[in-house]
C-alpha cells in the first residue's frame, strides 16, 4: 500500500473483497448542496479529476424552464405512467399544453381527457382522441411539436422511429426497447434525431436527480478515485397484475396485464431495474462486455417472467458490477446502488462519500437543496430539461446512452433465461424479437408464452 492510503487499482481490484460484486450545473444554490468541510480536500493533490470539468454533462435543473416556444405535446399511451408524464410535462414549464391522445383502449384515452379537463382546463377534443395499434401515427401527424411515448415497452421503438421520422422532439419512458432488433431501431432513430436537431430524454429519470447529480459531479472530481466496481440493487415486493376477465381477448388481457409479460415489458430486470443498471453505466461510462446470470420465478401470478434475477456483468477494462432485483411479497425491499473507488466509495442509500477508512468526506445535503430549489421531483425536472433544451435549440440525446443500460439489462436477462454467457457483441447483433409473430387486438397463440428454462434451449 502507498503512503497517504493510496492504493493502486490493480492491487485494489486483486485484493478487495469487493470486487466482483456538455454543460455545467447553474449556479443557483448548487454550490450549497454538499456537506463535510471537503473544500480544502477537494482541490488537494489526493483528489486527481476522472474526468475534466466541462467534458461531461451536467443538466442545468431550474425549477421550472424558460418562457419561450409554445410546445403543443401528443401523449402516445394513456396509462399510468403516460398520465403521469402529461402531468410533469403540464408542471414543468409556461407555455405548452396537450392537443392529442392515444391508447388501444378508449376509456384510457377518455380518462385522460377528462383528468386533463378538470384539472387543467384542457379540452381534448374527439377528433383528437385516437385509439387502436397503429394510433400513435395519428397523433405524431395531428399538428403536434412533441410527443410523450409511455406505452408499454415493446412499442416505444417503433413510436420513437416514426416520430423522429416526423420530426418530432420526443420523450422516451424507460426501457426504451425490449429486444436487440428495438435496440438498434432505437440507435438508429437516436442518430437521425440528432442529424434533424431534435430533443429526446428518457425516463432515466435519476438524471434529473439533484442528489445523484451532485453525487456524480463529486465521483467525476475524483473523490473515490478510479471505479472499480459495483452493485446496484432493486429488491420489492411483487408488482401489481390483472387477472383475465372472461370478456377480454388474449390480446387485451396481456397488455392490461403488460408488466408481467417479457414480450411486452421485457421482464423486471429490463422494465424496472433498469433504472440501477443505467446508475452505475452512466458514472463509470462503460459498456458491458459480458453477462453471466440466474433467475427463477416461485410466486408470480400472472404472465410469463421471472420474479428475480442475479447478474455479473463484465465491464470494459475488466470492472465487474453486479445486479440483484427480486420482486417477492415479504422479501427486504432495497432499491440503491453502490460504485467502488481506489480511494473510496458512494452509497445512493445514505447519499454519501466515503474514504477506505470509513470516513464520510461528502454527503448530499438535503436541507440545503430545500433552500434552494423548490422543484425536487425529477420526475418534473426531466421535462424542465427537455423543454429547455426545445426552446434554446440545443440537442440533446439521452436515447443514445440510455440505450446501452438498457441493453445491459437484456444480455443480464437472456443470460438468466438461457444459463449461458451472453456477450455485448453477440446481443447487439442478434435477430431476437420479442414481437408476437401474430400480434393483433384478439386471439393470440398464448402457447408461445412460456416461462423460460435455463439450459433447456427454450
Amino acid at each position: 500500500m502507498k503512503k497517504g492510503n493510496e492504493i493502486s487499482r490493480r492491487s485494489f481490484l486483486k485484493n478487495s473483497a469487493l470486487v466482483g460484486v456538455v454543460g455545467a450545473m447553474g449556479t443557483g444554490g448548487a454550490a450549497m448542496l454538499t456537506s463535510c468541510d471537503d473544500s480544502k480536500k477537494a482541490t488537494g493533490p489526493q483528489y486527481t479529476p476522472l474526468k475534466e470539468a466541462g467534458t461531461y454533462y451536467i443538466p442545468e435543473l431550474p425549477d421550472k424552464a424558460a418562457d419561450g416556444q409554445e410546445l403543443k405535446a401528443g401523449v402516445i399511451g394513456c396509462g399510468g405512467r403516460g398520465s403521469g408524464a402529461a402531468y410533469d410535462f403540464l408542471n414543468a414549464a409556461n407555455g405548452v399544453t396537450i392537443t392529442a391522445l392515444c391508447d388501444v383502449f378508449k376509456d384510457r384515452v377518455d380518462g385522460l381527457a377528462d383528468r386533463l379537463k378538470k384539472d387543467k382546463n384542457i379540452d381534448i377534443p374527439e377528433n383528437m382522441r385516437f385509439v387502436g395499434l397503429d394510433a400513435y401515427k395519428q397523433v405524431v401527424d395531428s399538428g403536434v411539436d412533441v410527443v410523450i411515448v409511455a406505452t408499454p415497452p415493446l412499442f416505444r421503438p417503433i413510436h420513437f422511429q416514426y416520430a423522429t421520422e416526423k420530426g418530432k422532439h420526443s420523450f422516451l419512458e424507460k426501457p426504451i426497447c425490449v429486444d436487440p432488433v428495438g435496440y438498434r431501431t432505437i440507435v438508429v432513430s437516436a442518430k437521425q434525431a440528432v442529424a434533424k436537431n431534435l430533443c429526446v430524454v428518457t425516463g432515466t429519470q435519476r438524471h434529473h436527480e439533484r442528489r445523484y447529480v451532485e453525487a456524480y459531479k463529486k465521483i467525476m472530481e475524483g473523490y473515490i478515485g478510479e471505479i472499480t466496481g459495483g452493485v446496484v440493487y432493486w429488491n420489492q415486493s411483487m408488482l401489481w397484475y390483472n387477472e383475465r376477465r372472461k370478456e377480454w381477448s388474449d390480446a387485451e388481457w396481456m397488455i392490461k396485464d403488460w408488466v408481467n409479460w417479457k414480450w411486452l415489458s421485457g421482464d423486471h430486470i429490463v422494465e424496472q431495474h433498469v433504472h440501477n443498471i443505467d446508475v452505475f453505466t452512466w458514472f463509470s461510462g462503460l459498456k458491458p462486455v459480458k453477462a453471466t446470470g440466474f433467475g427463477s420465478r416461485h410466486r408470480r401470478i400472472t404472465g410469463d417472467q421471472y420474479d428475480n434475477f442475479s447478474i455479473d456483468f463484465e465491464m470494459e477494462g475488466g470492472i465487474h458490477m453486479h445486479s440483484m432485483c427480486r420482486q417477492i411479497d415479504g422479501t427486504d425491499s432495497n432499491v440503491s446502488e453502490f460504485i467502488q473507488g481506489t480511494k473510496g466509495e458512494w452509497s445512493s442509500a445514505t447519499n454519501e462519500i466515503k474514504d477506505l477508512a470509513g470516513n464520510v468526506i461528502w454527503k448530499y445535503d438535503d436541507e440545503a437543496a430545500k433552500a434552494a430549489f423548490q422543484q425536487h421531483n425529477p420526475y418534473v425536472l426531466e421535462h424542465v430539461n427537455w423543454i429547455n433544451h426545445i426552446r434554446s435549440k440545443k440537442v440533446i440525446d439521452q436515447a443514445s446512452e440510455t440505450a446501452v443500460s438498457n441493453m445491459a439489462a437484456i444480455m443480464g436477462r437472456e443470460s438468466a433465461y438461457t444459463g449461458k454467457n451472453v456477450t455485448w457483441e453477440a446481443m447487439t447483433a442478434s435477430t431476437l424479437d420479442y414481437t408476437p409473430k401474430d400480434l393483433n387486438m384478439g386471439k393470440m397463440d398464448m402457447s408461445t408464452f412460456t416461462v423460460p428454462v435455463p439450459g433447456t434451449g427454450k
